[in-house]
């Protein structure tokens, strides 16, 4: 299997799918199944060919051996996904578990995991004593005193494991009490805040109790996989169908996102034109506790099954129809509930596709005010599937990106920003044919396989979708081919870059599918999300661990020791390999020291840039100190200066006319989980929060105005910045 040979690459920042144990505790994961003792044959068998695939060169860009070094680092990774703030297991415990350092290899490569079950089966224990001993504590009033001084450390992660359970207790003792005073300041009296942890609490011991062998499988061979390197990843054949779907932003469902809420599974939110939005008969906070297929089929009560299961249940295949009992938000749980019929239908999840807005720039200098387009990239999505059978509508980042394009030329916009911000990555292929849109033809980005080969990858498409004046917003969450094609905009000095530096993710996964190799008629095996190569810029650099850095910066939000690529353990290293020959558009060095000075000047009194770089400084003096005080006075007094805090902004917004912030005060910290709030007024929340004033963005807008109007004004600069010779259109008029 070459690299040639397999296309549909993907490039994924981050573990996407696989989450670790202790979020699967979390209580809308929690519903019907138990833990086997041991793994199905198919899942020792899964184990085993995912050791062959890992540790063979002709397939892992970095393969390394399965021994016992590599053991105790998957001993380390597995206790870390169980217990990655150490609060269930004491260092005895530890110590017992260590008989199993040097034995997990040999677990895997035999298919024999008792080890991983053993393991499981005490943190189990250890979870229903935590979760016990909490419940204790609510009984306790004397436990809820906060005139002291003594404090909660939250951040544990470097911590060592606590001696006995006696520590436990302490620990969790403050951890309780944190939870206690948060709703306390939210203004829960103390009976209700006493209810609503104790189902918290009983809801995290159920929610471990509920996870199944397949969740407990996958954490473990991931132990394995992510000791590889940081993005190599095993997924359960129900996983690589999750995966699929989100590349592809479809599914053949009812077209609608679902809650775990209690014991009960919940509509949180209807998917513009699914068969629920059509049928008009569902909405947010709508509580479903029987599924049946066909006109027929058995009704299945679903109460107290897991969120994945009731989900799998819902879907199927277009067409079909899917009969559901649905208590309406407004009733009790012990209403008659109300049967509904839906056809099945293909969705398109376009909440998580390409939008676009234009941004009216002001005035400046006496040049006229600009229009901006802006087009918002969440992911680089691509559906292979459908691609490969030549649909005509199949989702593409490249496709929607072009068509919003064609809209923002019409709209006569002055100029176009990409915001890549938090875009973790996703297809290859996209990230060279959006690149496409921007060049005429050539390079994009070089791919250098395992056995040292190096193929580049081209735009080979003639033609430009924009010519005109451009600039890519990235930060520390834009990642892999974020970085493919913002690197390749500033190499070729196509745009400008503006924003943070990104994530620093430089490799290239591909999926392998388990079961191509037996020719089952169903997945039994799963796949495996390996490194198969690493990517260079045309320049020769590598975005590994450094990223792409901008042409113009803002502020740090999130530290490179807390986020991004350098701080994996076992991450590749960065290098560098030859240039290749590109065409050079423009070169904007003479323009950025005047781009950077009206920046500096124009932040200065842009109120909404300095709020946020006031919040992103005190979050991260916050974050650095890694404890909260649990004194009522101190926290009330914290809680009173966000309260003006916001309050004031919001008086100074009116004042300036400015944008209000939608949410208004509703930004206090109720002190709830997520499945413990109103799910319609929560989802319509959530929705509010993304018309907030965004200043970064507007920021951005500004700049790439100022670009234009310098280059309009003069002309000796604008030659020097984009040489009519080569550039691809027309910054300057």
């Amino acid at each position: 299997m070459t690299l040639k040979n397999t296309r549909t690459l993907t490039l994924l920042a981050g573990l996407l799918l696989t989450a670790p144990l202790a979020l699967l505790a979390r209580p809308d994961a929690a519903g019907a199944g138990g833990l086997p003792n041991a793994p199905t044959a198919d899942q020792s068998t899964a184990a085993q060919m995912v050791y062959g695939l890992l540790s063979d060169s002709r397939y892992a860009y970095r393969p390394r051996a399965l021994d016992d070094a590599l053991s105790a680092d998957m001993y380390k990774r597995y206790l870390e996904s169980l217990d990655a703030g150490k609060q269930f297991f004491t260092a005895a415990d530890i110590a017992k578990f260590d008989v199993y350092k040097t034995k997990l290899d040999d677990a895997i490569k035999s298919g024999d995991l008792s080890p991983a079950y053993t393991i499981f089966a005490a943190y189990k224990q250890r979870v229903d004593e935590r979760v016990a001993y909490a419940r204790g504590l609510l009984k306790q009033p004397g436990n809820f005193d906060f005139t002291g001084k003594d404090r909660y450390d939250y951040d544990r992660k470097d911590a060592p494991w606590v001696a006995d359970t006696a520590a436990l207790d302490a620990l969790w003792k403050q951890s309780v009490r944190n939870d206690w005073l948060r709703l306390k300041l939210a203004g829960k009296k103390n009976d209700d805040i006493a209810k609503t942890l104790d189902k918290r609490y009983a809801n995290l011991a159920k929610g471990i109790g509920e996870i199944k062998g397949e969740d407990l499988f996958q954490t473990f061979v991931n132990s394995y996989a992510n000791a590889i390197d940081p993005h190599t990843d095993y997924l359960t054949p129900k996983s690589a169908e999750n995966f699929n779907m989100t590349m592809s932003l479809s599914l053949d469902g009812i077209g609608a996102l679902l809650q775990k809420q209690d014991d009960v599974v919940a509509i949180r939110e209807v998917i513009p034109g699914g068969p629920a939005a059509r049928s008009s008969l569902l909405k947010p906070g709508d509580r479903i506790v029987g599924v049946g297929q066909g006109e027929s089929g058995a009704m299945e009560d679903v109460i107290g099954w897991r969120i994945d299961d009731v989900v799998a249940k819902i879907r199927g295949a277009k067409g079909t129809k899917v009969r559901l009992d649905m208590i309406p938000a407004e009733a009790g749980l012990d209403s008659k509930p109300n049967r509904i019929v839906l056809v099945r239908d293909k969705v398109r999840l376009e909440d998580q596709a390409a939008k676009s807005e234009i941004i009216n720039v002001p005035p400046a200098d006496g040049a006229p005010a600009k229009r901006i387009g802006v087009i918002k990239l969440p992911g680089f999505y691509q559906d292979f599937e459908g691609r490969r059978k030549n649909a005509n509508d199949y989702a593409s980042a490249t496709r929607d990106v072009a068509k919003l394009l064609t809209k923002l030329r019409a709209d006569k916009v002055d100029g176009v920003v990409l915001d890549l911000r938090n875009n973790g990555g996703g297809s290859l292929n996209e990230a060279v044919e959006l690149t496409g849109l921007f060049i005429d033809r050539g390079p994009v980005v070089q791919v250098r396989e395992a056995g040292g080969r190096v193929q580049v990858d081209s735009d080979t498409d003639s033609g430009i979708a924009w010519e005109g004046p451009l600039a890519v917003l990235i930060n520390r969450g834009s990642a892999s081919a974020s970085e493919i094609f913002a690197g390749a905009i500033q190499d070729y000095g196509r745009g400008l870059v503006i924003g943070e530096t990104t994530f620093g993710k430089g490799t290239v996964q591909n999926l392998a599918d388990l079961d191509r190799w037996p020719a089952n008629e169903g997945p039994r095996f799963g796949q495996v999300k390996l490194t198969i190569a690493q990517f260079f810029r045309v320049s020769g650099g590598s975005t590994q661990h450094k990223g792409v850095v901008p042409d113009i910066a803002f502020p740090v939000s999130v530290d490179a020791t807390e986020y991004g690529e350098s701080t994996y353990d076992n991450a590749l290293p960065w290098t560098k390999i030859a240039a290749v020959p590109h065409t050079s558009y423009g070169n904007f060095a003479p323009l950025l020291p005047k781009l950077e000075s009206l920046h500096s000047s124009r932040i200065v009194g842009d109120k909404e840039f300095q709020w946020w770089s006031q919040d992103v400084a005190e979050f991260r003096e916050e974050r650095a100190k890694k404890w909260i005080s649990l004194n009522e006075v101190e926290r009330r007094a914290e809680r009173d200066r966000e309260d003006g805090k916001r309050k004031q902004r919001q008086a100074e917004r009116k004042q300036l006319g400015l944008d209000l912030d939608p949410l208004g005060d509703d930004s206090n910290d109720d002190g709830l989980a997520a499945s413990e709030r109103d799910i319609a007024k929560d989802a319509a929340r959530e929705k509010l929060a993304e018309k907030r004033p965004d200043p970064l963005l507007r920021e951005s807008a500004a700049i790439l105005a100022d670009a234009v109007r310098l280059l309009n004004a003069d002309r000796k600069l604008s030659a020097q910045v984009l040489p009519t010779a080569t550039a691809p259109g027309h910054w300057a008029d």
